[in-house]
């Protein structure tokens, strides 16, 4: 993309300005951000870290997940499986200051592998987050395979080019590096606001954008409710700022929220109730799962009782919305033997799925969920799941069973879905292109 605008031209020439890579920091990186790596072959451990190979002394060493060379003394997790080359790539990155922006460097690291040979290594830098002391940011970054399933494919003979401000959408710019390299700039509006060195596992650029912009991060972290802000930044979670006053009653009282999809929806459950947010009694349970179930039961005895047949037009009226919000996704199935899972396709279906599995995706109105898509896991034409997808990001925000906990076929279930994700996103492409020749 082609810079236009003045704060385009001006954070591209700024880039230009940048030291590449330093020979110290591709150092550091090999040392930090890679796992070291062994694998069986033909009655030896190679160590792929050194080039070490070493006979066993005992055959109960073969079954060990990790095992360490005799050699570099390094702590080697084993390959499943045995083959000519492995590969491992891995990111990190670089905090700079520049022009009065905070500048985090995103560098993709590749480690090449082979038994009996020293590795090799690839390091290139695919973006830079430019962030001003406002929380605007704007990204440079490589080009990418649009024909490959992996977002990430990047193309490295390709440039440094401007995107557009919607690139905040893509996972692309949500990309965690595994770790940030140690001697690192900031600017001091970042320190004022809270940060001091450590990121709580969310990306530098969400974190630093998110502390700049918005006073609920700033908060949570200044408070040291970490969890929370982990919660609210990377599942982009936006109940914290609706629920801000229980969050606040958590902090005031040290509570820790073990399951925060379990929690959101029993603060849900209260304000139904009218309950106070202010007390912790409420708000901070010692059996979170049980209070919940026990509220859900309440709130459903109390619609079939007094709401039948309002409850009948309100999922009529519902339905109206829902297929206009999800209809592009209905007809969607996926099958593996005597497991299935589909869009839910009406809102009689959640009444259903909430009822067979004593859930809340139905009491708490799931089916209004504008980035989320809801699905039905069936065992032999059995619920036994209800599954919860973020749009447009793909997550998986919570897959639950009966009385939410998980079932049998849950590591099935999830492996299914993530292998079919791409079908969903097949479909969120095609309405933006209908919406476009419209």
């Amino acid at each position: 993309m082609i810079p236009k605008t003045i704060i385009e031209k001006q954070i591209t020439s700024l880039s230009e300005t940048l030291s590449p890579v330093s020979q110290k920091m591709q150092v550091w990186a090999e040392k930090n951000i890679f796992i070291k790596w062994g694998v069986l072959s033909r009655g030896k451990f190679h160590c792929l870290d050194c080039a070490h190979s070493w006979k066993p002394d005992a055959q109960k060493a073969s079954c060990q997940k990790y095992i360490n060379c005799t050699t570099c003394s390094g702590k080697l997790k084993m390959q499943q499986y045995n083959q000519v080359h492995f590969k491992e790539i891995e990111y990190f990155a670089v905090l700079d200051a520049c022009g009065g922006f905070q500048v985090v460097r995103i560098i993709c690291s590749h480690k090449d592998m082979k038994k009996n040979c020293m590795p090799t290594y690839f390091h290139k830098e695919v973006m830079q987050h430019w962030i001003n002391a406002k929380g605007e940011v704007r990204t440079l970054s490589l080009g990418t395979n649009v024909f490959s399933q992996a977002y990430d494919a990047w193309k490295y003979y390709s440039p440094l080019e401007i995107r557009p401000k919607s690139f905040e959408d893509s996972p692309k710019f949500r990309i965690n590096p595994y770790k940030v390299y140690s001697s690192s700039k900031t600017i001091s509006v970042l320190k004022r606001n809270g940060f001091k060195s450590s990121f709580h596992g969310i990306a530098p650029q969400v974190l630093f954008t998110a502390l700049l912009k918005d006073t609920h991060a700033e908060t949570l972290l200044k408070t040291g409710q970490t969890d929370f802000l982990s919660h609210y930044l990377v599942s982009h979670s936006q109940h914290i700022r609706e629920n801000w006053q229980a969050v606040k009653t958590c902090a005031k009282n040290a509570y820790k929220v073990k399951d925060f999809g379990l929690w959101e929806d029993y603060i849900s459950l209260l304000k139904w109730f009218r309950k106070d947010l202010n007390n912790a009694d409420f708000v901070c349970p010692e059996n979170l799962e049980e209070l919940h179930d026990r509220l859900v039961e309440r709130k459903r005895i109390i619609q079939r009782r007094l709401h039948v047949k309002e409850l009948r037009a309100q999922i009529q009226q519902a339905q109206i919305g829902y297929e206009e919000q999800k209809k592009q996704f209905f007809g969607l199935e996926f099958t593996k033997e005597n497991l299935s899972i589909c869009v839910m396709e009406s809102v009689h279906d959640f009444l259903e799925q909430g009822d067979v599995l004593r859930h809340c995706v139905f009491t708490n109105e799931y089916y209004k969920k504008r980035n989320s898509l809801i699905l039905s896991a069936k065992f032999e034409n059995k619920p036994v799941e209800t599954i919860e997808v973020a749009l447009p990001s793909l997550e998986v925000l919570q897959c639950r069973g009966d009385k939410n906990r998980v079932s049998p076929h849950h590591k099935q279930i999830l492996k299914l879905l993530n292998q079919n994700l791409y079908q969903i996103k097949k479909r969120m492409k095609n309405k933006k292109e209908e919406r476009a020749e419209n």
